[in-house]
């Protein structure tokens, strides 16, 4: 025991940082075998994380409608939570074409080809997205991991129960244990992060080799830059408006932007996220039950506004075609309504940026140029993603007493298992 209390001392992002440089180091060392040999370890993190993922949603939903007294207080804080989402999504539009425009990615290219086997993605119909939220079959919903179905149906059953008063109390004693012990599964699960993170960057590491990014080397800078200046600058700042320290953000939720970078992926991320904004930055938990998993299906700033205002720039470049005034402005609308027009759509990335050339009168090939490197592209995107999905239910917590400012200024980076819990 005294060697797991040893491995729990040390920070958990230091160890999450560990296996990050290891598994680069061994992917480099190995070249294509990394990906046969310690790939599957990234594999089993993955399908754990995705295996609590939707559990903990169910629960923690129906836990918090009914903790939140009803329709009323849930209405509100959704309404807020809504007007953030939007409009920071703008805030990262406006960043990404900056960005672009600035760094010019797309001029000077020539010769790119399309991947032989590329099949644009087709775009869903708002009718069909507003159908989709609603499910058909809960438990089907369930099995398929379509959390947006999910939040509809453990809302709706935490009103019943909220409807029903003294009738179900013991109902809803069952549903918060079951919550709290979704999230102890959730922190056993998130202490094999630096096994995982090592076997991901291992497997894509050695699989993928540098070739592939010289020829989009401009771009990649850019998205990445775009990235870091929305999170620094952007979230930054918004916290300062509101009278918090970033630096204490920053270290409450690097636990979550870690697994994001690693696992491109926001719903394998969501786990780790509301685990960061409850237990490392304070946010209520009830709260923050329905605002993260919210924001997993529909906050995208990284994949739904940065990425695609970046790409359109970058397609006008390469094609040469000069954007008007016009142009930016359907870019920038199509941006911030289309990625809640897309949430929970597959491949999110692709659908907003053929939707957002779509609507800007852009040639759809250029999508194509960029999926060589899109597994490079979407682990920064997701980062984004993640981070903008903590930062708004810090922001309207703050702004609706929901945020414990203790919690918050002494912003612990550890999600899993405490040392003191381990017994000798």
């Amino acid at each position: 025991m005294n060697l797991v209390k040893a491995w729990l001392a040390i920070p958990f992002w230091q160890r999450v940082l560990g296996g990050f440089v290891l598994g680069a180091l061994a992917g480099w060392l190995l070249g294509p075998a990394a990906q046969t040999w310690l790939g599957p370890l990234g594999t089993v993190y993955v399908n754990l994380i995705r295996m609590i993922a939707v559990p903990l949603v169910l629960f923690a939903v129906v836990n918090a409608v009914a903790s939140l007294h009803g329709q009323k207080s849930v209405a509100a804080l959704g309404g807020r939570t809504f007007a953030w989402f939007a409009a920071t999504a703008a805030l990262a539009v406006c960043v990404g074409l900056a960005v672009g425009l600035v760094l010019k990615p797309g001029t000077g290219l020539s010769g790119l080809e399309m991947p032989a086997d590329y099949t644009p993605r087709e775009v869903p119909t708002p009718v069909q997205v507003l159908l989709d939220v609603v499910p058909t079959n809960p438990f089907k919903a369930l099995a398929e991991g379509k959390i947006l179905q999910v939040i509809f149906f453990a809302g709706l059953l935490g009103f019943a129960l909220v409807k029903l008063g003294e009738k179900t109390a013991r109902l809803r004693a069952l549903v918060g244990e079951a919550s709290d012990a979704m999230v102890q599964v959730t922190r056993f699960v998130l202490e094999m992060t630096p096994l995982g993170t090592f076997g991901l960057i291992a497997g894509l590491v050695g699989s993928y080799g540098f070739e592939k990014l010289l020829p989009l080397g401009t771009f990649v800078f850019a998205l990445y830059l775009a990235c870091a200046l929305h999170i620094v600058l952007g979230y930054g700042g918004l916290l300062l408006a509101h009278g918090l320290n970033p630096l204490k953000f920053f270290r409450g939720a690097a636990a979550g932007m870690q697994v994001a970078f690693v696992s491109s992926s926001s719903f394998a991320s969501m786990p780790v996220a509301m685990r960061c904004a409850t237990h490392n930055l304070g946010v209520d938990k009830d709260y923050a039950a329905f605002a993260v998993p919210l924001g997993a299906s529909i906050k995208m700033d990284g994949c739904g506004a940065i990425y695609p205002a970046l790409t359109s720039v970058f397609v006008a470049q390469y094609f040469g075609i000069d954007l008007s005034l016009n142009q930016y402005f359907v870019i920038l609308l199509a941006s911030v309504l289309g990625s809640f027009g897309t949430a929970g759509v597959p491949g999110t990335a692709t659908v907003m940026v053929t939707l957002v050339l779509s609507a800007a009168g852009l040639p759809l090939e250029g999508i194509a140029l960029l999926v060589a490197i899109d597994r490079v592209l979407d682990m920064m995107r997701t980062m984004t993603n993640v981070t903008g999905q903590m930062l708004v239910p810090v922001l309207v917590a703050k702004e609706t007493g929901l945020l414990d400012r203790q919690v918050y200024e002494r912003a612990s980076s550890n999600v899993g298992i405490e040392p003191t819990e381990v017994r000798d």
